[in-house]
């Protein structure tokens, strides 16, 4: 059974992403940004009222292949149809199947010793599990000192990583569209929601794009770093999922000549 939570969220997803998509036969009078629930609603093949209760978070049951028809019709990402069924509490009928989840692997740990670059694990909540010397000395201070390290809080809430990355506002926002793809998946950990509130009351902007409801996949690339001693320096990333743990992830920096993408 979906949370009030849940059912608020998912309502909230919906109605941003239908205010973002282009209308058919655009008129010149429009006071609805975006598509009318009943032009989502007629693309989707589906009961308009029935697409007001969901946005108005209502406690409507629905179907898998609504739901398939909806973020067609909403043209989700793959990121963001996983989220939107996650919401749901939908199993999509066209992804694998999920793979169950625990405590940090060794073979993590086993990894992030044995890489000479910047190297690091990630829990379901974003919090380092496990990194190397390397990683320590390019993120510090978010290495440093007791944990639980989470990547959110230092890249929101402290000076150190607003010097260490360039472009900041557009890299955290789009680490923050990242997480939360894997906040669908988080719903049911109470630390998940508690985190997210602690960030909105720290961070104003965290709060402002955190209810643009953008949700992306976690993927690689080039990354710049103004580091205090090394000054300008440049990573490839590359983001790998333990088989046996998939809520868990290595992230690895491998040193790069290239310029950063933006």
């Amino acid at each position: 059974m979906r949370s009030e939570e849940q059912r608020r969220l998912l309502g909230q997803f919906i109605r941003s992403h239908r205010e973002a998509l282009t209308p058919d036969m655009p008129t010149a009078r429009r006071r609805t940004p975006g598509l009318r629930r009943e032009e989502l609603a007629a693309r989707a093949g589906i009961g308009a009222t029935w697409c007001a209760w969901i946005e108005q978070g209502r406690d409507v049951s629905v179907s898998p292949e609504a739901l398939r028809r909806l973020a067609m019709a909403l043209a989700l990402t793959p990121a963001e149809r996983a989220y939107l069924f996650e919401l749901a509490g939908r199993r999509d009928p066209d992804a694998p199947a999920p793979t169950p989840a625990a405590d940090a692997p060794e073979a993590l740990h086993a990894m992030v010793d044995l890489i000479a670059h910047p190297a690091y694990g990630l829990d379901r909540l974003w919090n380092a599990c496990c990194w190397n010397e390397a990683a320590q000395q390019l993120f510090a201070p978010w290495l440093e000192g007791d944990g639980p390290h989470n990547l959110l809080r230092y890249v929101f809430t402290q000076d150190a990583a607003r010097a260490l990355i360039p472009d900041w506002e557009n890299r955290a926002t789009r680490l923050l569209a990242e997480f939360r793809a894997d906040y669908g998946r988080a719903l049911d950990d109470p630390r998940a929601l508690a985190l997210v509130e602690r960030l909105k009351a720290e961070s104003p902007f965290f709060a402002q794009v955190w209810d643009r409801q953008a949700v992306v996949a976690r993927e690689g690339g080039l990354r710049g770093f103004v580091h205090p001693a090394q000054g300008l320096i440049a990573y490839r990333q590359h983001t790998l999922h333990p088989t046996e743990r998939s809520d868990y992830k290595l992230v690895v920096l491998v040193p790069s000549e290239g310029q950063e993408e933006g």
